[in-house]
């Protein structure tokens, strides 16, 4: 992202409190992680949703309406929130619901601001496996509190490669990747994006996500060194089809992806 490069940084004690509020957030979701009797229902577009997403995201509201009630909030369970400050807070309570309810422990809270210059914080929790990674603009990636950075490994055909999975691709792209002997990878949601930041795998594959998907790793995967944009090319913050990498072989990936011959 350019806007990581360009732009001023955003304060430290900001980012720190996107963090504070996004590992409690996480940690909340735990009340309900393999308990046998938890209930799912399905939206309108069929995924699921629990108790545990409502309670995360409301979660995040109440505080994120208290300390900065004139920002924006856009998040996946609840209506857009308006604001004047020209800030927007972007919340995706549990990325990997279906994770979630079958007891994996690979689900992320996610918590992102976007501010007048660009994408500005990312905070992706893992509370299953007690880790977080976060990054604001301008001050580098940290994985539970120590400076990260993606992995520096240019061979495609000895990289690892994650997907959330693979019956969203389109026709012959998982052909054309796999013919690169790149070893692929499921573990997948908000937990492929932790993995590439952290330098444990080089890619990550991610078609058809909404915003609050994507969001935080606008900020995590550049200023881990990485990059990150959606198959066509483009970087904004917005539903579509995303390619998060170690930056060795973005082009090269992200044509094998769009290429429909």
């Amino acid at each position: 992202m350019t806007e990581s490069s360009s732009a001023d940084s955003v304060a430290t004690e900001l980012l720190n409190e996107a963090v504070e509020l996004t590992r409690e957030a996480g940690h909340l979701t735990l009340r309900w992680f393999n308990d046998h009797e938890l209930s799912v229902h399905r939206k309108d577009d069929g995924s699921p949703v629990t108790e545990a997403d409502k309670a995360a995201e409301a979660f995040l509201r109440e505080n994120l309406a208290k300390r900065f009630p004139d920002d924006a909030v856009i998040g996946e369970e609840f209506p857009e929130e308006q604001g004047t400050s020209g800030r927007t807070w972007i919340i995706d309570p549990i990325d990997g619901t279906r994770s979630f309810v079958r007891g994996v422990p690979l689900f992320t809270t996610l918590l992102a601001m976007i501010d007048q210059e660009g994408p500005a914080i990312g905070v992706a929790a893992v509370p299953g496996l007690d880790e977080a990674v976060w990054a604001g603009r301008g001050l580098g990636c940290y994985h539970n509190g120590r400076r990260c950075q993606v992995s520096s490994q240019a061979d495609l055909s000895r990289s690892y490669l994650c997907a959330s999975g693979f019956e969203w691709w389109p026709d012959g792209a998982f052909d054309r990747v796999r013919q690169t002997g790149a070893r692929m990878r499921t573990w997948g949601d908000g937990y492929g994006y932790v993995l590439v930041a952290t330098g444990r795998t080089e890619a990550m594959i991610d078609p058809g996500l909404n915003v609050w998907d994507i969001a935080p790793m606008l900020v995590i995967v550049p200023e881990a060194g990485g990059r990150v944009s959606q198959w066509n090319g483009t970087d904004t913050a917005s539903a579509g089809d995303w390619l998060a990498t170690n930056g060795n072989f973005h082009e090269e990936l992200r044509t094998l992806l769009q290429n429909n011959e």
